[in-house]
């Protein structure tokens, strides 16, 4: 097999991109504007969006980092997989309801409807710093693997991933978004299946050995605890729900998840949309597991030595050292397709949630065609930054101070998961005793996180717990006469008690 990223590998690579530019703006309208920009035009089916809510969660860092997880260790990552069970329902009984009857445009405009304005423009600029954080790791990151491996120039990786996202989101929208998204989205699973079945076959055994000289060496599930009282350890339970809730807040309380669901009108397709998203979040995850495991079968039996180094580099460097030529571009396609879906939909979430949560709640006499051409404003100022600050981390030694930065503001981004459960699951929180409660719940989250050695998993089981307590407690002490719930019907009580009278 040719080891290198030969010419054509390089035509592939970059046909696709140029590829992924045409459909974003063959799918846009020249005269989308409103919320037919920010919604959609009721055109795009339900299987659509929900790899859009697939592609948007699986980054190039996760399609990098679950193989090599467990290629050099085993599978216990695994079972945070599984807390899609718990997301999945709890969302689709609990949460989605509430949002399609009161027929939201953004997900921070149920925290002004449930609360005030001060939490809706809170939780908006929250989730618009972390997203433009996310952005630029999501560049900076996949950059510097796919530069080691393919010698492309750093800057070239990330300008062209940049760049491209940013003019088909500045341009055509969400229906863009979606429709790319979904192309991107089936490109990373066939390029992954693709991955498996050509190691498999590199493979003495295939399958069976995978599995054999995995289970020998322990490399699927070890000996982890089932369960452990003390929340220093992991254990199975432990990463099932703290994995659960962490993914409950995200199809909750994120814009870019958010913004999916409200597409459609219909309960039902909001409901198929999200198993379908499970299941795809699962089997993929599972697919890279496996890929892991099986480049450790693999590289174990060759005579050379084992690959050593960063083993988030291992998958790509085994796609150009050991796949065939036009293979690998395909595949470091794949690993592309994976960083524009995430880009794409953080431009278009973070242009919808300025334009919306902040500009209009500030400036009600705002037109649909002064918010839309803001929105494309803010979607290309954003992707501008976003690239200028990947291009500094990619040449500069803050990488790690960000990383402490992003960590931060996406403890601050659960807490607002754990604010969206105060407002739909209690009927007397209010407005004071929710800003109240996000503001000590974050302290507290900041100093566990920082200050004590629980498991990171444990985290979104305090800061939910936090949330309800102090939320709830904050409201009962600085009690309003008005009842927002009896007037609005934002509470799943409400929404339970209207199905049950029809």
């Amino acid at each position: 097999m040719d080891g290198t990223f030969a010419v054509i590998d390089y035509v592939i690579l970059f046909a696709y991109l140029l590829f992924i530019l045409y459909v974003g703006i063959a799918f846009a309208k020249k005269e989308m504007k409103g919320k037919e920009f920010f919604k959609g035009d009721g055109s795009i089916p339900w299987w659509v969006t929900s790899v859009s809510l697939f592609a948007t969660l699986l980054s190039p860092i996760s399609f990098l980092s679950l193989a090599g997880n467990s290629y050099s260790g085993t599978w216990q990552l695994w079972f945070a997989q599984l807390g899609l069970l718990i997301a999945v329902p709890v969302a689709i009984y609990f949460f989605l309801p509430v949002y399609r009857k009161l027929d939201l445009d953004t997900a921070y405009e149920y925290l002004e409807r449930r609360f005030d304005k001060r939490m809706r423009i809170l939780g908006s600029l929250l989730f618009i710093v972390y997203q433009i954080g996310r952005m630029s790791i999501i560049m900076y990151l996949p950059a510097i693997a796919l530069a080691t491996v393919t010698d492309i120039n750093v800057i070239v990786i990330i300008l062209f991933m940049g760049v491209i996202a940013t003019i088909y989101s500045a341009f055509g929208g969400l229906k863009s978004v979606l429709w790319t998204d979904f192309i991107q989205g089936i490109v990373l699973i066939g390029g992954g299946i693709f991955a498996l079945i050509i190691l498999l076959f590199s493979i003495n055994g295939g399958l069976g050995e995978v599995i054999s000289v995995g289970t020998s060496n322990e490399k699927f599930f070890g000996d982890i605890a089932l369960f452990d009282p003390n929340l220093i350890n992991n254990s199975i339970l432990i990463i099932i729900l703290g994995a659960g809730l962490s993914t409950t807040f995200s199809y909750i309380s994120s814009q870019d998840m958010v913004q999916r669901y409200l597409t459609t009108k219909d309960l039902k397709e909001m409901n198929k949309m999200t198993y379908l998203n499970g299941a795809l979040s699962l089997g993929t995850a599972t697919l890279f597991f496996l890929i892991g495991t099986s480049l450790y079968v693999f590289y174990t039996q060759q005579t050379a030595a084992m690959p050593t180094g960063k083993s988030d580099l291992i998958f790509a460097n085994f796609i150009v050292s050991e796949l065939p030529v036009g293979v690998s571009g395909l595949l470091i396609a794949g690993l592309f397709a994976a960083g524009q879906s995430t880009l794409s939909t953080g431009l278009n979430s973070v242009a919808t949630s300025w334009t919306l949560d902040i500009q209009q709640v500030l400036r009600k006499d705002m037109s649909d065609e002064k918010s839309t051409r803001m929105a494309r404003i803010v979607s290309t100022v954003v992707g501008i930054f976003s690239i200028a600050f990947a291009i500094i981390l990619a040449y500069s030694n803050v990488g790690s101070a960000y990383s402490w930065f992003n960590g931060l503001m996406g403890l601050a981004l659960g807490i607002i998961g754990g604010t969206f459960t105060l407002g739909v699951l209690t009927k007397r929180a209010n407005a004071n005793g929710a800003l109240f409660g996000f503001i000590a719940t974050t302290i507290m989250a900041v100093y566990i996180s920082y200050f004590t050695d629980i498991t990171l998993w444990a985290y979104s089981i305090i800061n939910l717990v936090a949330s309800i307590v102090f939320g709830y407690g904050f409201s009962l002490l600085f009690a309003q006469k008005e009842d927002k719930d009896d007037e609005e019907g934002v509470t799943f009580f409400d929404y339970n008690k209207v199905v049950k009278e029809k």
